[in-house]
């Protein structure tokens, strides 16, 4: 009998899905890895020690704090497999989320009026719904544009996924049907379990990216108790020339709002340097997407829609550090593509991801590559908005601002018509010359629900893999990331007849947590 090979899935445990020992990557790789490794917790630690008393203080109030202190492992498993190219640039992407945040979080805590914060900068602080891109602040520089919800549950839902069903059972306790989207029921229960910091001068909250956000504004509107200013943002934005002027005004009186409330003036030659900075961060990722496009895309994988979403939401033309690290990526893959170097150990399928990813499983792409060779070059939530906005006057800066702002996360492919969802997965599936399509099957999302006879029937025309994968976005207990998983491998593995490229990756059934909705692997 042939010695089966050992792979990655034999450096976890067999029933838990722990880790039991670090990857292996090569001498010059996993120093490479280690090396970021301890960066990561000098970072964490220097934050810490910036405010030590707040960051505490913080600790033990807020039940989401504890989750950023296993931020080293969250990027592990992002960055798992990776070698050469992938493995630097991913290194170097997270590195910049990193001390984001953790400056994020530490002026939370500063202002955080209930844990002692400091008033006189809790009143230069712009409470911003976190689908609000944060490009609108770059004109207001004496004050701070906060996303609120970001980080308490949206970030911390990719690095816990036992932590949104917490204020998911508290919004459900509360009145909330079950069948509301995931996402803004789990931003009103940490509103209800009062574990939002208490800061800020006035609030920005908006339609996006569904009318479950609606909801969700009210709850927190009670929470807050601050002016708030409804921020409307077009669904149907093609081609209209009177939603595209209503875009405008919104934005405008927003501002008109934002200067009301706080006293500032709005500052059109920082605003206009805010957008040529995002302009640059644009051009970077136009410039991944286009190797990508090629036979030896460079950077794959989870990395490109989390930096994507991130960069998009927080950099708000505000923070050099990003333009840096996307100076040194693009050194990176650019090198990369002229050697033709292969981004992974074996591309059999080139796949696009279409539909809103699962956030407590951020690192599905990895798997897919790991096991079966079905390399994720693009997915709906990198291929968001690619406008450049022009700053030569005042009404076109607004005008892109607007653009930019219909073409969120979560918004740009699910809303809008057929021809956002549907035509538009073909034109980048052609563009890409993808074989494979990952659809997610949100299943508390209805936004996609009538399309998917039209969905399969188009792909079987076209002869395109077209595999469903169901999950539920924040809540694992509906569908673990072990089912997400055995969704795939059912159709590799029957409809297919492919064998895995690593066999250690495909879940046993043995394992007593083969139905098990408490999936932690």
């Amino acid at each position: 009998m042939p010695q089966r090979k050992t792979g990655l899935g034999d450096t976890y445990q067999a029933v838990s899905g722990l880790r039991k020992t670090r990857e292996w990557r090569g001498l010059r790789d996993t120093l490479y890895d280690f090396r970021w490794w301890l960066t990561t917790w000098k970072d964490m630690i220097a934050f810490v020690l910036k405010s030590p008393l707040q960051v505490v203080k913080g600790l033990w109030k807020y039940r989401w704090m504890a989750t950023y202190l296993t931020v080293p492992a969250f990027i592990d498993r992002q960055l798992e497999g990776n070698r050469g190219v992938q493995l630097r640039s991913g290194h170097l992407l997270y590195d910049v989320i990193i001390k984001h945040t953790t400056d994020i979080i530490g002026t939370m805590f500063d202002a955080d009026m209930s844990i002692g914060g400091k008033k006189s900068l809790s009143d230069r602080i712009v409470c911003l719904d976190e689908l609000v891109p944060t490009e609108i602040m770059s004109g207001f520089p004496n004050l701070i544009g906060l996303p609120v919800q970001t980080i308490p549950i949206f970030l911390a839902s990719m690095i816990n996924q036992q932590l949104p069903p917490v204020y998911l059972d508290s919004v459900e306790n509360y009145g909330v049907p079950a069948d509301v989207c995931p996402l803004p029921s789990a931003e009103a229960g940490v509103a209800i379990e009062g574990d939002y910091p208490i800061f800020g001068k006035c609030f920005i909250s908006c339609n996006m990216p569904c009318d479950g956000s609606v909801m969700t504004s009210e709850y927190q509107d009670r929470y807050f108790k601050l002016p708030t200013y409804e921020l409307g943002v077009p669904l149907r934005y093609n081609d209209d020339v009177d939603a595209q002027d209503y875009a405008v005004e919104e934005i405008m009186g927003c501002i008109e709002f934002i200067e009301q409330q706080t006293g500032e003036k709005f500052d059109w030659d920082a605003f206009y340097k805010g957008m040529e900075n995002y302009n640059e961060v644009t051009r970077f990722h136009l410039d991944l997407w286009e190797i990508n496009r090629t036979k030896y895309p460079q950077v794959t994988g989870p990395t490109p829609w989390l930096y994507r979403m991130y960069s998009f939401h927080l950099h708000g033309g505000m923070d050099d550090r990003f333009i840096k690290a996307d100076s040194k990526v693009r050194r990176i893959m650019q090198d990369g593509y002229a050697r033709r170097l292969p981004c992974s150990r074996e591309m059999r399928h080139k796949a696009l991801v279409w539909s809103c990813p699962a956030n407590y499983y951020t690192n599905f792409a990895n798997w897919l590559e790991l096991c079966w060779g079905i390399v994720c070059v693009m997915d709906m939530e990198t291929h968001i908005s690619q406008q450049i906005i022009d700053t030569s006057t005042r009404r076109r800066a607004l005008e892109g601002l607007a653009l930019t702002f219909q073409r969120t996360t979560m918004r740009k492919h699910t809303k809008g018509g057929y021809k956002n969802a549907v035509d538009e997965m073909w034109r980048v599936a052609e563009e890409y010359g993808v074989d494979t399509i990952i659809m997610y099957d949100q299943i508390s999302c209805k936004g996609m629900d009538g399309l998917q006879g039209i969905f399969d029937d188009q792909a079987r025309e076209r002869k395109i893999n077209f595999i469903w994968v169901q999950q539920d976005l924040m809540d694992c207990r509906t569908i673990s990331r072990r089912d997400m998983r055995r969704q795939v491998s059912a159709y590799m593995s029957s409809v297919l007849r492919e064998e895995p490229v690593d066999p250690t990756l495909i879940d046993r059934k043995s394992t007593r947590l083969n139905s098990s909705h408490t999936d932690i692997s």
